[in-house]
């Protein structure tokens, strides 16, 4: 039996980049979570619930209103303490706090202060994964989304989410999490778990940092 696999993966990036598609393929990926005989539950979870108002595409953690700063504050507050209670464990995780700060950075509010959360993840072993695409190829790739949106309207404006993609660019650089930018053009999610695999295996992202106990 070899080293136990242990993973921290945040995926981050603005629409049409294929984080959820990759989120599910790295969570059952025999590279990053073992080979599996069997399905069964594993963490993958998402800042993008929009838990804190009753309706669809609501707020949540990522997309708050000023007066629920404390209260996503506290969300991220008890996502580190589980994942800390938690350590021995894969977690993937589709967008977090960069997502987070992108957002409200762009609807012109206070940058949040996540200089607490970057050290207690760090020190469990996570990363971030920026999936991009080039700028050219988000209209291709909207035309497939609008297919199956349940709110077309969120993908009218494609420049935004070309400046959004330069946002979290630096978003990312400005985190002090070990990072991977994956380029998801070509649409071949199954590849683009390969990199990342490849990625954890060279740079030791598969199991728990020496000193975590």
């Amino acid at each position: 039996m070899g080293a136990k696999l242990t993973p921290k993966i945040i995926l981050e990036g603005t629409r049409l980049t294929h984080k959820t598609d990759l989120a599910f393929a790295l969570n059952e990926h025999p590279r990053i979570v073992g080979p599996r005989r069997y399905r069964y539950h594993s963490p993958l979870v998402s800042a993008e619930w929009c838990a804190f108002t009753d309706v669809p595409w609501g707020r949540g953690p990522i997309n708050y209103a000023p007066e629920e700063e404390a209260q996503a504050m506290e969300t991220y507050a008890t996502w580190a303490r589980l994942f800390e209670l938690n350590r021995y464990y894969s977690w993937i995780v589709d967008r977090f706090h960069v997502s987070t700060r992108a957002y409200q950075l762009q609807a012109g509010r206070r940058d949040p202060d996540f200089s607490w959360l970057d050290p207690r993840l760090r020190v469990l072993g996570f990363r971030h994964v920026l999936c991009t695409r080039r700028p050219e190829t988000f209209a291709a790739a909207r035309a497939e989304r609008l297919k199956i949106s349940g709110k077309p309207s969120q993908y009218d404006d494609l420049d935004a989410f070309v400046r959004e993609q330069d946002l979290f660019r630096r978003l990312v650089r400005e985190s002090s999490l070990p990072w991977l930018e994956l380029d998801v053009t070509d649409g071949d999610v199954a590849g683009a778990a390969d990199r990342v695999a490849g990625w954890l295996e060279g740079t030791g992202g598969l199991s728990a940092p020496w000193g975590v106990s």
